[in-house]
């Protein structure tokens, strides 16, 4: 039996996966799925670079704007949607493409990782959120570092809810939770095509730097203050960079400047993180933006039909 053909378009924030993934699509008779965290929350549109009707180009785009930003959503949750997408897209003769720079997020699909189903301690977890909150993020992230040095190593301190997830898992099976994922298949059940966009670095970061400020011509700081102002505070939604910055500016904790910088600088570090994930745990072809992006996107083309067609 055939495998069913997937194309993913990978990389770091702002090196261009939403343009690139368009012209595939409009290309390869396909459709997008997004592979972002974030834009999966309605009403956060700006922070997270969210595509716009117009950019569209008449391609249909999935799993934008499903969740209310209250909500919670995991890598397990986005595995099934994605996975049912991709059946769906295939079946009527089109070609799934899934855009974006949540690794751990697209892999799950790409290889279809098993997701334990350890079960949860509420209480316990209720005690580590009010711990978290006493000692800030770098401190209680040092609780992973005995207990399980891997996922210390690859979970970000400002990603608490991860940390806490970590810490919960401990608890209630005595294994940490990155000892799963040396089961996980290594090979992947789809006629799988991953493209990487890459870019010099003080390129990517001017480009970065460029994005925030159009973000906040754009309006970002009035729709983060819509968002508190509706009560979206303690919630996964709001860890995403772009809006803990900006809350800390309205909360009064920093300048205005001063949460601009951060921005930036968190975004930064964001894609040299992505960029790391990226060339450690996919097999992907990489393309170098830098300059003649048109030229690049053309050769992207060419490569994915032609690895399309092989099979």
């Amino acid at each position: 039996m055939a495998k069913q053909k997937l194309v993913t378009v990978l990389g770091p924030t702002a090196v261009g996966k939403t343009k690139t993934s368009i012209e595939l699509a409009k290309a390869l008779n396909g459709e997008v799925i997004s592979g972002d965290s974030m834009q999966i929350y309605r009403g956060m549109d700006i922070g997270t670079a969210k595509v716009t009707e117009s950019e569209m180009e008449g391609i249909p785009h999935h799993l934008i704007d499903i969740k209310d930003p209250t909500e919670s959503f995991s890598a397990a949750e986005f595995q099934k949607l994605a996975t049912n997408l991709v059946h769906d897209i295939n079946e009527r003769g089109k070609v799934p493409i899934i855009a974006g720079g949540t690794g751990l997020y697209v892999k799950a699909v790409t290889h279809q990782y098993s997701f334990s189903e350890v079960k949860e301690d509420e209480g316990y977890r209720k005690q580590l959120e009010k711990i978290a909150d006493e000692e800030g993020p770098v401190v209680f992230h040092a609780r992973l570092k005995e207990i399980d040095p891997i996922s210390y190593e690859s979970i970000h301190p400002n990603n608490i809810r991860r940390v806490i997830r970590a810490l919960e898992v401990y608890h209630v099976t005595g294994e940490p939770v990155s000892a799963s994922k040396d089961s996980q298949p290594e090979n992947s059940p789809y006629q799988l095509v991953n493209v990487g966009l890459t870019m010099d670095r003080e390129t990517l970061y001017n480009r970065i730097n460029q994005r925030v400020d159009l973000m906040l011509s754009e309006g970002l700081l009035n729709e983060a203050r819509i968002l508190y102002e509706h009560g979206v505070k303690d919630c996964q939604s709001i860890q995403a960079i772009g809006y803990k910055e900006i809350y800390r500016f309205i909360e009064g904790k920093v300048t205005y400047e001063d949460a601009v910088e951060e921005l930036k600088q968190n975004s930064r570090r964001y894609a040299k993180r992505q960029l790391t994930w990226f060339r450690h745990q996919m097999d992907i072809d990489w393309f170098d933006m830098t300059e003649n992006r048109e030229e690049k996107i053309r050769k992207i083309l060419h490569s994915v039909a032609g690895k399309l067609a092989d099979n």
